[in-house]
């Protein structure tokens, strides 16, 4: 008996606090500054990489703590604000040394976090773009953040806009696929933290009813890369689905219509069996992306099982149904919950990823 295998998971970036402050108010007019934590130790809400934009009237869009930090952070914003300054600063919550901020936090951990204007035409926004702009194609690249320097300017730098002294750490980054600390204690002391950036998530739902609207707001509240595909003009409507690419398409020109080679997971969603199975014949021989999910109960599957013949088994490996997470949902918004949570999962490696996979 012939054994199967999926393709192996394409790189991908979870964290997509990028993505989100490029959607959210990066290009607006008016004062801003840019956190970045380059450095952590111990137990921090979150890693090295994450971002948040804080606005001149101290608002701010994401979080670098649970609100722990972010009073403090803004009082330093506005500072680099006014002045033009990048600086660093440092929190320590561990141990006593905590009750020294005025947090009481008691997370265990601590964080050092570049603090940088990012207005709209600055450097760091630019730095910012010139990344997104890479990824959203679904390459990798890198940013840096250079947090200590005598020699060079504090702040954020893409590969374009990278000074040669640290051209050769992002070349390594993007060889290892890994984001590394640079520590340089010579002459010219400098710290930075280059940050491998893989592409956000990218779904791809084939299917454009009524409930894959709930998918689709649920994975573009994580700020993911999506497309939706159906044949029914009447369903492949982009107005229906904010921030998605909507592609009017016959299912059995999938390949053709869609880039598979981009799309980290797919969910056959048509509720129209034909499509769907059409559908999966398309992936089947595609033999990507390697997470597919399919909506519906296991007779369905069965069903169109039979219809698919020998396809059917080139594609068990990969497939997840039905597909989500049992969560005991009744709602399309709490199916579309299951069925991200499930995506997601599956993405990180974890378990709760690898549930429902359908055996033989």
């Amino acid at each position: 008996m012939t054994s199967f295998k999926p393709p192996s998971r394409k790189s991908v970036r979870l964290d997509t606090s990028l993505e989100l402050l490029l959607e959210g108010g990066l290009q607006a007019p008016g004062a801003r500054a840019l956190a970045t934590v380059v450095a952590t130790a111990g137990s921090t809400y979150r890693k090295r990489g994450a971002r948040m934009l804080i606005m001149g009237d101290g608002s701010y869009l994401g979080l670098l703590s649970g609100g722990c930090l972010e009073a403090d952070l803004k009082i330093h914003a506005q500072e680099v604000m006014e002045s033009g300054q990048t600086r660093a600063v440092e929190y320590d919550m561990r141990g006593p040394d905590d009750v020294l901020f005025g947090i009481g936090a008691g997370c265990e951990g601590a964080m050092r976090v570049l603090i940088e204007p990012a207005q709209a035409e600055g450097s760091a926004a630019l730095a910012l773009r010139d990344a997104g702009r890479v990824t959203a194609g679904g390459a990798p690249t890198c940013l840096v953040s250079v947090h200590e320097s005598g020699e060079l300017p504090l702040g954020t730098y893409s590969v374009e806009s990278l000074p040669r002294r640290l051209a050769s750490a992002a070349e390594l980054a993007l060889v290892e696929g890994s984001s590394r600390e640079v520590v340089d204690s010579g002459p010219r002391p400098m710290r930075a933290f280059v940050q491998f950036l893989a592409p956000p998530p990218h779904l791809l739902i084939c299917g454009a009813g009524p409930d894959a609207q709930s998918v689709v707001a649920a994975a573009r509240a994580l700020a993911w890369r999506v497309t939706v595909i159906d044949h029914r003009p009447g369903y492949a409507n982009a107005q229906k689905f904010p921030g998605a690419t909507v592609v009017l398409s016959d299912a059995s020109a999938l390949s053709d219509a869609v880039d598979l080679e981009r799309c980290h997971a797919v969910v056959v969603m048509s509720h129209h069996l034909a499509s769907d199975i059409e559908y999966l014949k398309e992936l089947s021989i595609a033999g990507l992306p390697a997470y597919v999910g399919l909506l519906g109960p296991h007779a369905r599957w069965r069903r169109i099982a039979g219809e698919l013949g020998s396809l059917a088994d080139a594609l068990r490996p990969r497939l997840h149904g039905p597909v989500g997470i049992d969560i005991g949902a009744q709602t399309p918004e709490a199916i579309a919950l299951a069925i991200v949570s499930q995506v997601h999962g599956w993405l990180a490696a974890r378990a709760s990823g690898e549930s429902a996979t359908i055996g033989h």
